[in-house]
């Protein structure tokens, strides 16, 4: 249900914002790689607990970087045409694919432990 309210969001969203759709896109693609890249840092944690603040601190730098690279080279290409359109769908993305990400390490660690306690 949720999966189906946020692509009902998403596509309405794109819709809306038609003319602009290039700047739409560019929040949907640099939103998802600034948090894709965050995760992936941030949750090598789990294998060195001890290292996790420092792996924490990391994604976030990273993600930061990752954003400012991404609006920097929009902005240099003229793919960002309308800045209110890019922060919006931006926000919205990187809350959907922060949501997703989580929702994607649930699922890995109840089929980990299924695999632990089948082996058992």
């Amino acid at each position: 249900m949720k999966f189906l309210i946020i692509l009902a969001v998403s596509v309405v969203a794109g819709v809306f914002s038609g003319e602009h759709l290039h700047s739409f896109m560019a929040g949907f693609g640099i939103a998802s790689l600034a948090v894709g890249t965050a995760y992936w840092l941030a949750f090598r944690a789990t294998r060195y607990p001890q290292l996790a603040f420092m792996l924490l601190l990391t994604g976030l730098m990273a993600k930061m970087g990752v954003t400012v690279a991404g609006v920097m080279w929009g902005l240099e290409n003229q793919v960002i045409n309308s800045p209110l359109v890019f922060a919006l769908s931006y926000l919205f993305f990187s809350i959907v694919a922060t949501y997703g990400y989580f929702k994607l390490r649930e699922y890995q660690l109840t089929r980990l432990e299924t695999v632990k306690f089948a082996n058992a």
